[in-house]
């Protein structure tokens, strides 16, 4: 009766059953996981010594991205055999891939250089077998197909560009993981739209395993850190995303967002690019040093130094992106170079705010 079952079930036809599913394994898997994760980190002193940089002032265990990891390989491994199966082997190939890298950064430390192949292998991985890539700016600055070559090479840049974006942003409590955790719920709303259930689970099961997450990472007498190896598989992921939307409505001139998908990708990630793009241009330009060495100019630090808590930080970031994000999905009958500069001008207007709202607040 069971086999009956499994071979006549089609998940295209109980969506809405499938996602509940996917969400809820991956949640039960993370959330389990933790408890152990933080035992274990706690007994062999594997913990974020505060520096300089830190906005805590505890030692704190970075070991959360294994229980992101570990939900998202069960769910796609329990799951493949209804779904792609040739995407789901290969985003979890190098998913394992960035996985022990960020293990090992976490544990010792790794080199840039390591770090930034590893990306590139596993990023390589699904644009060469799954042919997923960006081929055209869309007619973006009057530019629309790219030559093979030129497309592959710009799909890694965006794909390394992401997942080092994301790994940026994640200094203060939540923000990492909230940021994600929108984005990944729109992604998911996007695919299940497109008819690639496949995307889709895999947004939704990292929906579920931030969440698990999120529950301690804002927790303050059992906090757990993502840590580069959280950073790296959900950076990944993101990225992933990312360039698969782009990839499947430029494809198809009868999408729906044919002609604006890379606007709405840009707001979606629109923080941790604009925070990048805004944090190498103080380096550069203003500290006249390397863009790559760290200091406390991220706008969540700035949030942080004028009296905001982590908290209100985090909120406040995250629900700003999704306002830019429903901002962007309303000014689509805008040609894409006119969303694109929109987007700058009231994203950059947006985060501005709330530092407005607290010098005044503070006036005598």
């Amino acid at each position: 009766m069971i086999q009956q079952l499994v071979d006549n079930f089609l998940p295209e036809q109980n969506i809405i059953p499938w996602l509940i599913i996917a969400f809820g394994l991956s949640f039960l898997i993370a959330f389990q996981t933790f408890p152990t994760i933080l035992y274990v980190a706690r007994e062999k002193h594997l913990m974020d010594v505060p520096d300089s940089r830190s906005v805590h002032s505890n030692h704190t265990p970075t070991l959360g991205g294994i229980g992101i990891f570990l939900g998202l390989i069960v769910v796609m491994t329990i799951v493949g055999a209804f779904l792609n199966t040739k995407v789901l082997l290969l985003v979890m190939g190098a998913l394992t891939v960035l996985f022990f890298l960020g293990l090992k950064d976490d544990l010792t430390v790794l080199s840039a250089r390591k770090k930034f192949l590893g990306q590139l292998f596993a990023a390589s991985l699904l644009i060469v077998f799954t042919d997923s890539r960006i081929i055209g700016f869309s007619s973006i600055l009057d530019i629309d197909i790219l030559p093979y070559w030129v497309s592959v090479g710009f799909t890694l840049f965006v794909y390394v560009l992401i997942i080092n974006a994301y790994n940026l942003i994640d200094g203060v409590d939540g923000l990492a993981g909230s940021i994600a955790l929108c984005a990944s719920g729109i992604f998911t709303y996007l695919f299940v739209m497109a008819d690639d259930l496949s995307l889709a689970t895999i947004a939704i099961a990292l929906c579920g395993a931030l969440i698990a997450f999120l529950r301690l990472n804002f927790s303050a007498t059992r906090k757990i850190f993502m840590g580069d190896t959280g950073s790296m598989v959900v950076g990944f992921l993101l990225a992933f995303f990312t360039i698969s939307f782009i990839h499947m409505e430029q494809v198809d001139t009868e999408a729906t967002y044919y002609r604006d998908a890379p606007a709405l990708a840009f707001a979606l990630l629109f923080y941790p690019l604009m925070d990048t793009l805004r944090i190498f241009f103080i380096r550069i330009f203003v500290h006249k040093t390397s863009p790559f060495k760290a200091d406390k100019n991220h706008i969540h630090h700035r949030f942080i130094q004028h009296g905001y808590s982590h908290l209100a930080t985090t909120v406040i970031i995250a629900g700003i992106n999704v306002l830019i994000v429903i901002i962007a999905f309303n000014l689509t009958y805008f040609d894409l170079n006119n969303q694109i500069f929109s987007l700058l001008l009231y994203g950059t207007v947006l985060y501005l705010i709330p530092f407005g709202i607290k010098k005044w607040a503070l006036k005598p």
